[in-house]
């Protein structure tokens, strides 16, 4: 504070008062303000009264006085305040008395002369009444007071003058941290080693902070772990920064130095400090800020984000601004564009010295929620429609815009409603706006609310616009007759559609296997196509496109008129034989009449007909006489040709007529006509002689041969009359428009007629195929078979299973037709269409046929699909388990079939070895979806021949004998049972033998196991033999590739080691891709297979390479090719002829599937006989290298005249067919015997061969091709610390002892060469190169080592 004039001393001292004097004080002031005017103040004294008045008491009460004492000579004021600091309190009054004493005397305000104005200032622990303090102003301080409590400057003055005043107390919560270990019984308040150090130390803090100003006390209220944090309670008022520090020093002095106190880690904690935010209530994408305000003068503020223990720092969405105005420390944080992720609890710190001043906020910040349809559909009919959107908080949006993408622009208005968080756009669009090429076009509508801090929030709604489409209908009026087709293609202007389909006048939908539908850009079109007319046909058919609720509808009229069909006609004869004297009645009969023009037709020449009428039967008639025509001895082929009203007309099938000069005949019949000794002929059963009832037309064949005078009949294939019937109209059915509404009509009565037939069935044949045929027809009908048509269906096969009729089909059999698997087929693909809905599973049991099923409807409640089939009156029974694991991987609504037949063994075909097969159950399992990942069925069956030979499982495959069917293994495997059952595991299996083999070993034989053991075995073997191969070569390749044939040599054996080893290495992929005996992966299986293939292959083809360069440094000795284009050639035979072959192979089966074996990963056999594309070019190239062989060894031994080579040419010569002569019949012999286990029936000794031979290619490679050659083993010897010998080695004369085995010197080559009528020692020896012979020489001798 600011006062004119001299220095002044303002001082204040504490009197008792005793209660024995009775004292009367003027309650008022008697302290005169210090004047500001120009006058002299000496020498006054003026007595306050500060707390209290004194009373009558018998207790002492205290009294605080203030005196002002005023100096002409300031250098006074040290004296005086020294003087009272070295007083002794309390002071005894001199007077008897009066009983006063004065306990202490403290300066309260000092002030100084400063030019024309004087500065007051307050002493240690008293300051100016903060009411009256200035904060826009900075004055100089006394003294630097504890932070929060100073004043600088006053507004006014005090009321009762330029005093300071006694501070109030503060607490102040510090630390401070002992450098001994923490123990854990400090933890506890009542343990010993607590109360000792809480006493110590509290000792220790009383000396320390005594010196304080208005001290009250210090508590030490707990221990932390970190060596050892001290936390305690300091009382006293507010002191100074000096005396703070004065303090601690105290109090590291005043400790024991076991303590081991730091002086440097005093720290002081309030927070007592301002934390605001804005706004309130957060929302996500809000700006935020958070202000943090105290009257602490320091800019050392820090923001601290508590969820992660970070510091804040100036960012792209957080800043961090700190100014220090109105004597206000002012720090804010702001958050751009907040997210949900910055929410938690946010800390702000000032620092000052060794005070920490701390506050928190936690803030929350809500996601905004636009709510609005997704998806819209939209008829451009003008009408308003309108878009609206809705936050689910209720905030005080200030603005809400509407935004729209798309192709074409639909614009509307928005209209906000009052009182409400709802926004509605409304629109009207009409066909102008969305023509045809727009309609169905997606504008994507986005409302977007903003608020007042920034946040915003939207929301889109897809509004996909359609117009009514207009159909456009084949023009041409459609005008057919029966038999013939015609299409009908209805074209929409636009492509956006729920769906299309095409109903009759009646309202029937046409089966949609009659239409298609495409979709194009700017529109579609579904075509109607009836590729053979009925009458059914004639009417009116409308095409129908749907979208939501509106529909566009086209109509069209097609009129089919009468014509029979050719399948309609029937003919007699089918085939006769006329003499060329006489005749012969011919007849084209139809069911029903009508205006026709019918001639009978030979090549060019017409001839009439005469219409005859019986019953519901038009027949017309010619009596063909032979001399009618200029030729004999000929076979004419006689048609009827039916011209209807409109002239459309057909051709019936052809009679043959077998013209014959007649001295031959011998046969003769009305009805059959004439016939040579061993003539066989065809008449349709209803022209024949059999008995039938009249009006019932029956149908098939019927086959007579002439024997000697009469006609025999050698086949009867007819069928009965109702049968017949039953044929006819499943062959209509499937040709009409609503096969669907008349299916299930028509399986009731085919379940009902059947049963009444039976013994017509069980006598002729030809009914039974009848019956065969028409499930057939019925079944490609259905996309969905209910329980009730599953129903008829099953009695219609438990029928004709019957042992009854088991006669009958022995004669199907012995016709060899393939009506069987006709029949199973049949069965399964009613099964497969079979869909319950909300109705349990059905359950069929009849006598030949038991059907069980089961729908998945949720994962969660599977269960393991099992099924048990009793036939008692056949002994039968079996059952099947699928594991609920592999329901897992089914679509949802699923069904799961099992039909089991008693009689089925019967009638199937032999497998293709001709076994005979046990008496057991057929059990057909099959699923409503196409299974895509693996799938396994355990059947078990009753053995009922359980001492009859060796059990094999079998399953039909309707791909075999040309698509007749068959037994096949593959698949399936037989597990050990008790004896009176065998268990079926759909499985697939693998062994190392079956790379060539057609027939795979059983995986659970002594064969399969023993076949493992050697492959994987034997593997692993020639992997390492490779290695080693490959190592070998790249540690000699400086020492042994010095020339050119010797370099080609060389890349040759690397490339085959290379070859062969990737090769083994896809074989372990193959095991880790199948699981046991089933196919995991059957992409990878195909992968497998083609580089297996390619590699193996690769082998081959580099052998070729070697013989044919061996070829050529023989032949053509005077001929020389740089090492560039030899390398060049070499590669493209060794890797391009492999990889053509391989990727013919795999583009010429894969795309139908049959690339691949079913249970393995080799090349196919069955289906494509792929194999042999590795097997023809293996076994070419074996053949090709032993002839080359031949002729080297032939040529070096028995040379040509003016062909002399030296000794050392014919030696090395020798040598290069060494390798190719060892390794090539080693890998034909492999693959020969690879060879024969492809035929059924392998002996055993073939596959162990096979498979010993295969997998110890490796090692072959490594003697035969690498280590054999002199120059390598000289090249190791050399590496490995033997040079001296092998140097001496290489250029020796004789080998002497150490000459290896294979050597042309050592015994066995000296017998060797015996063979070829040879005697002596070859030696080898390292040639010069000055000359061209003896390049030549080296060549020859590179190329073998």
């Amino acid at each position: 504070m600011k006062s004119p004039r001299r220095t002044t001393l303002c001082l204040m001292f504490i009197v008792i008062y005793s209660s024995k004097a009775t004292l009367n004080w003027n309650s008022e002031s008697t302290i005169h303000p210090l004047s500001l005017h120009e006058q002299e103040l000496a020498g006054e004294e003026s007595l306050r009264q500060k707390p209290a008045v004194a009373t009558k008491s018998p207790a002492a009460e205290e009294y605080t006085v203030n005196i002002e004492i005023s100096f002409e000579n300031a250098s006074f004021l040290d004296p005086v305040k020294a003087y009272l600091n070295s007083l002794s309190f309390p002071i005894q009054g001199n007077n008897t008395d009066q009983i006063a004493d004065i306990v202490s005397i403290n300066v309260t305000t000092v002030c100084r002369l400063a030019g024309n104005e004087i500065w007051c200032s307050c002493e240690t622990g008293y300051g100016w009444p903060r009411e009256r303090c200035l904060h826009n102003l900075t004055c100089q301080e006394h003294d630097v007071f504890l932070p929060g409590h100073q004043c600088s400057c006053l507004k006014e003055l005090p009321p009762k003058g330029p005093f300071c005043e006694l501070q109030e107390d503060v607490t102040l919560n510090m630390r401070v941290r002992l450098n001994v270990g923490f123990q854990e019984d400090l933890m506890n308040t009542s343990s010993a080693l607590y109360r000792s150090y809480k006493t110590d130390l509290e000792t220790a803090f009383r000396k320390g902070y005594g010196i304080l100003p208005g001290f009250k006390g210090v508590t030490v209220t707990g221990f932390k772990s970190g060596s050892v944090i001290v936390t305690y309670e300091l009382q006293t008022t507010a002191p100074s920064l000096d005396l703070i520090h004065k303090a601690n020093e105290r109090v590291v002095q005043s400790l024991n130095q076991t303590y081991r106190m730091d002086e440097n880690s005093f720290q002081a904690f309030n927070d007592d400090i301002k934390l605001s935010v804005t706004p309130e209530i957060i929302f996500e994408g809000d700006t935020v800020s958070l202000v943090c305000e105290n009257d602490i003068l320091s800019s050392n503020v820090s923001w601290r984000y508590k969820e992660q223990e970070l510091e804040i720092q100036n960012s792209s969405r957080f800043s961090i601004y700190t100014a220090i105005f109105n004597m206000t420390s002012v720090s804010k944080l702001t958050i751009h564009n907040i997210t949900l992720g910055d929410a938690g609890e946010y800390v702000c710190k000032l620092i000052l010295d060794i005070f920490e001043y701390e506050s928190k906020k936690k803030i929350d910040v809500m996601p905004i929620q636009i709510l609005a349809s997704e998806e819209m559909k939209v008829m451009c009919d003008n009408n308003p429609v309108s878009v609206s959107c809705c936050s689910d908080s209720n905030i005080d949006w200030i603005k809400t815009e509407w935004k729209q993408e798309g192709n074409i622009n639909i614009s509307g208005s928005p209209e906000i409603q009052i009182d409400s968080v709802c926004s509605k756009y409304v629109f009207r669009v009409d066909r102008t706006q969305c023509p045809s090429g727009s309609s169905g076009t997606t504008v994507v509508y986005t409302c977007e609310f903003i608020s007042g801090y920034g946040a915003r929030g939207s929301a889109d709604t897809k509004v996909t616009f359609t117009s009514v489409a207009n159909l456009t209908i084949t023009p041409d009026p459609i005008s057919v007759s029966e038999g013939q087709n015609f299409s009908i293609k209805c074209i929409s202007d636009v492509s956006n559609y729920d769906e299309v389909y095409w109903n009759t006048s009646a309202g029937i939908k046409i089966h949609q296997r009659f239409y298609t539908t495409r979709r194009y850009p700017n529109g579609a079109e579904s075509v109607l196509t009836v590729k053979t007319s009925t009458r059914e046909w004639n009417g009116t058919y409308h095409c129908i496109f749907r979208y939501e609720n509106s529909y566009s509808i086209a109509t069209k009229d097609v009129t089919v008129h009468p014509l029979p069909l050719e399948l309609n006609i029937m003919v007699d004869p089918l085939e006769a034989t006329v003499s060329c004297r006489g005749s012969h009645h011919i007849k084209c009969c139809i069911e029903e009449d009508g205006d026709y023009k019918v001639t009978f037709q030979i090549g060019s020449l017409s001839l009439p007909a005469a219409k005859e009428v019986k019953e519901k039967q038009v027949c017309y008639k010619h009596n063909f006489n032979a001399n009618s025509v200029s030729w004999c001895s000929k076979t004419v082929d006689v048609f009827c040709h039916f011209t209807n009203a409109v002239n459309n007309s057909v051709w019936s099938p052809s009679m043959k007529l077998n013209l014959v000069p007649g001295e031959n005949i011998t046969c003769q019949d009305p009805v059959l006509g004439v016939g040579e000794p061993g003539k066989v002929t065809q008449k349709l059963c209803q022209f024949s002689n059999i008995p039938r009832r009249p009006g019932s037309p029956v149908g098939g064949i019927i086959t007579y041969k002439c024997v000697g005078s009469q006609w025999e009949e050698k086949r009867n294939d007819c069928i009965s009359a109702p049968i017949n019937s039953l044929l006819q109209l499943a062959k209509a059915l499937v040709k009409s428009p609503s096969q669907d509404e008349k299916l299930p009509t028509y399986l009731k009565n085919l379940s009902i007629s059947i049963d009444k037939v039976e013994h017509e069935i069980s006598s002729s044949p030809g009914s039974l195929g009848a019956v065969i045929n028409i499930l057939d027809l019925l079944s490609t009908v259905p996309t969905q078979v209910n329980s009730e048509m599953m129903m008829h269906v099953l009695s219609t096969v438990n029928v004709i299973l019957g042992k009854p009729i088991l006669n009958t089909w022995k004669v199907l059999q012995q016709q060899r037709t393939n009506q069987s698997s006709q029949l199973l087929h049949s069965v399964e693909r009613f099964s497969q269409a079979l869909w319950s809905g909300d109705s349990p599973p059905l359950s069929f049991s009849q006598t030949n046929v038991q059907m069980s099923s089961m729908v998945i409807k949720s994962p969660e409640n599977l269960k393991t699909y099992q099924q048990k089939f009793v036939f008692s009156d056949s002994d039968l029974w079996g059952n099947v388990v699928i594991d609920k694991s592999h329901l897992e991987n089914l679509q949802p609504d699923s069904s799961v079939v099992t039909m089991a037949f008693p009689t089925l063994h019967a009638i199937l075909a032999k497998d293709f070895q001709e076994n005979n097969f046990a008496e057991s159950l057929v059990m057909t399992t099959t699923v409503s979806h196409n299974i895509t990942m693996p799938f396994r069925i355990s059947m078990t069956f009753k053995n009922s021949s359980p001492s009859g030979g060796e059990t094999k499982c079998v399953f039909w495959n309707f791909s075999l004998a040309n698509n007749t069917g068959g037994w096949d293994s593959s698949g399936c495997y037989a597990e050990e049972g008790d004896g009176d059952n065998v268990t079926c595991i759909c499985d697939h299996l693998t062994s190392f033998s079956i790379l060539m083999s057609a027939d795979t070993p059983d995986p659970s034989s002594l064969l399969g196991i023993l076949l493992d053991i050697i492959s994987y075995v034997g593997v692993g073997f020639s992997i390492l033999s490779l290695a080693a191969c490959l190592v070998v070569e790249a540690v000699v390749w400086k020492s042994v590739t010095k020339n050119r044939t010797s370099y080609m040599r060389h890349t040759c054996i690397v490339n085959i080691a290379a070859s062969l080893l990737i090769a083994n290495t896809w074989f372990i992929v193959v095991a880790a891709i199948q699981d046991n005996r089933y196919i995991l992966f059957k992409t990878a299986c195909v992968a497998a297979t083609f580089f297996i293939h390619f590699f193996y292959l690769s082998v081959f083809f580099w052998m070729l390479t070697l013989g044919l360069m061996l070829f050529y440094r023989l032949v053509f000795i005077l001929h020389e090719t740089s090492r560039s284009i030899q390398k060049a050639i070499a590669f493209c035979l060794g890797y391009g002829c492999p990889l053509a072959i391989s990727v013919i192979t795999l583009a010429a089966t894969q795309p139908r599937e049959v690339y691949t074996r079913k249970n393995v990963c080799w090349l196919n056999w069955e289906d494509t006989k792929a194999l042999l594309a590795f097997a023809i070019p293996a076994l070419i190239i074996v053949v090709v290298n032993i002839t080359i062989t031949v002729v080297v060894i032939t040529k070096i031994l028995r040379p040509s005249v003016g062909d002399k080579p030296c000794k050392q040419e014919k030696s090395s010569l020798f040598q290069i067919s060494k390798s190719i002569g060892v390794l090539t019949p080693l890998l034909g012999l492999t693959w020969g015997f690879g060879l024969t286990t492809v035929f059924p029936g392998t002996n055993l000794a073939f596959h162990i061969i096979f498979a010993i031979l295969n997998v110890f290619q490796g090692l072959f490679i490594l003697l035969f091709g690498c280590l054999w050659d002199l120059k390598v083993q000289e090249a190791l010897l050399s590496r490995f610390s033997l040079s001296r010998w092998s140097s001496q080695h290489s250029k020796s004369t004789s080998l002497g002892s150490s000459t290896p085995v294979f050597s042309m010197s050592s015994p066995i080559s000296r017998r060797f060469n015996n063979l070829f009528g040879k005697t002596g020692t070859y030696n080898v020896s390292t040639p010069e190169t000055t000359s061209s012979s003896v390049e030549n020489s080296s060549s020859a001798y590179s190329l073998l080592n």
